[in-house]
């Protein structure tokens, strides 16, 4: 399918690939070599990266991510996401897997090529505060 910006690519591979809990999907979206910087730690390769969707899939069940605001540069090569992740505690962050519901928000920078390929994800997530929720972590802030 053709898309007419840089934004639509990103928020289809979302919808066809995080929504759609289908990590395979993402070979339409992604290049070989893709690189996801997630809290300062590299993940090179597809399907290294299908393999980090899947087995975070497995710790949020019914995972449905909400795009919140996104947006791109001029020419299209990045793109910003504000996103919201809501779903099923199943052990995310090693806690428990108890099926309470949650939720925790985040960003998405984007390098995309001309030819529409996602070549490199920088993302960013609020995981202290969700896992201050799911354990009853005091904070001081309290």
């Amino acid at each position: 399918m053709a898309y007419k910006n840089s934004v639509e690519i990103v928020e289809a591979f979302w919808d066809q690939v995080w929504n759609a809990h289908d990590p395979e999907k993402a070979d339409d979206f992604v290049v070989e070599d893709f690189v996801i910087t997630n809290a300062g730690e590299r993940i090179e390769g597809r399907e290294n990266f299908k393999a980090w969707i899947k087995a975070f899939l497995d710790q949020v069940h019914d995972l449905r991510l909400e795009s919140v605001e996104t947006f791109q540069n001029e020419d299209g090569s990045r793109v910003a996401s504000r996103w919201r992740v809501h779903g099923r505690n199943n052990g995310v962050m090693g806690t428990e897997p108890d099926g309470r519901p949650i939720s925790f928000t985040g960003t998405a920078v984007w390098a995309v090529r001309e030819d529409g390929k996602l070549v490199h994800n920088w993302v960013e997530r609020a995981s202290f505060e969700l896992y201050q929720r799911l354990t009853g972590a005091v904070t001081g802030n309290d």
